[in-house]
């Protein structure tokens, strides 16, 4: 790659950042790094992937915003925006990975568990989301595992906290530098299938690698007082992001909006979220299971009651 074009490139996530990132003032601090670094030659001679990650690094450098990222593809990327997400690629991505639904059962004790790897669109998402809450409805406690969910749509964090409330619940702002305009994030007025509800109890699994879109729906039911969380701080990533295709490999990821509760103003940038029960990662799941089941056995054992009491009982003399 002669250094013209790989001038281009770099002008070019300039251009983007300049146009669309959340904050202006980092924008241009961003763009003058970019410019440095170009005139010091750092990224010549680098092939494209090489190029991709030192320009990330550099563009963490300034404000450590998980979001912005240069991005190296094997493939031609797809134009901007939705155009990626309505393509014919992502939607067949979405169906091989279950619709960010590793795993749904009931657990022994009538206790639920969800393990989510990404929150893909509701218009993709929302029927495997339905399904999953319907299995989950009658269970007594619920486990809502996103240990491995790097991130998603803003709207399918909704539709999922909207099976876990009775009532709309104002949860979230997103204030977006297109336009100066906050949109206000509510639960849904209605879903289909079965609610799981909103009394019975919820301990939400975070870690290290729990990211953007998983953050925010352990973040929202932790300040609802909704649910528990417990584990690890989460990677810290409260800003959502558009992509841009920058050339035919390379496409840059930009914060285009941030993230923060309604009354507090508080988000988990930078931070992560912080779990209510501090343990490690792999320790999550034992932790909050051996809780569901004590939860589960106070409910007592008294008629069809009682198989689920033994089963509970059992699970919990094997943790």
């Amino acid at each position: 790659m002669g250094s013209e074009a790989r001038a281009a490139q770099v002008n070019e996530v300039i251009r983007r950042l300049e146009a669309h990132y959340v904050f202006p003032d980092v924008a241009a601090k961003l763009a003058e790094v970019l410019r440095e670094r170009l005139g010091e030659g750092a990224y010549n001679g680098l092939g494209d992937a090489e190029f991709a990650t030192l320009v990330t690094t550099d563009l963490q450098s300034v404000n450590g915003d998980q979001h912005l990222r240069l991005r190296h593809h094997v493939d031609p990327v797809a134009e901007d925006g939705d155009a990626a997400v309505n393509s014919d690629g992502f939607r067949v991505e979405a169906e091989l990975e279950g619709f960010g639904i590793a795993e749904v059962r009931r657990l022994a004790g009538n206790v639920g568990y969800l393990d989510t790897t990404m929150l893909y669109p509701p218009e993709l998402a929302g029927p495997a989301i339905a399904a999953a809450m319907t299995l989950l409805a009658p269970t007594d406690a619920l486990l809502l595992d996103v240990r491995r969910n790097r991130g998603g749509t803003p709207g399918t964090s909704a539709l999922l906290q909207t099976y876990l409330v009775d009532e709309q619940v104002h949860y979230l702002d997103i204030y977006e530098r297109e336009d100066h305009k906050t949109i206000q994030m509510w639960t849904l007025p209605y879903v289909p299938g079965l609610r799981f509800g909103g009394t019975k109890p919820v301990w939400v699994l975070t870690g290290p690698r729990t990211f953007s879109g998983g953050e925010d729906l352990a973040f929202s039911l932790q300040q609802q007082g909704r649910a528990k969380t417990v584990g690890e701080a989460t990677r810290g990533g409260a800003h959502p992001r558009e992509q841009y295709k920058v050339d035919t490999y390379l496409d840059v990821t930009v914060s285009i909006a941030r993230s923060f509760h309604p009354e507090t103003g508080e988000n988990w940038e930078g931070t992560g979220v912080r779990p209510d029960l501090p343990v490690a990662a792999d320790r999550a799941f034992d932790t909050a299971y051996a809780l569901a089941l004590e939860h589960v056995l106070e409910l007592g054992s008294a008629g069809p009651r009682r198989t689920v009491a033994d089963e509970a009982r059992a699970a919990l003399d094997q943790l």
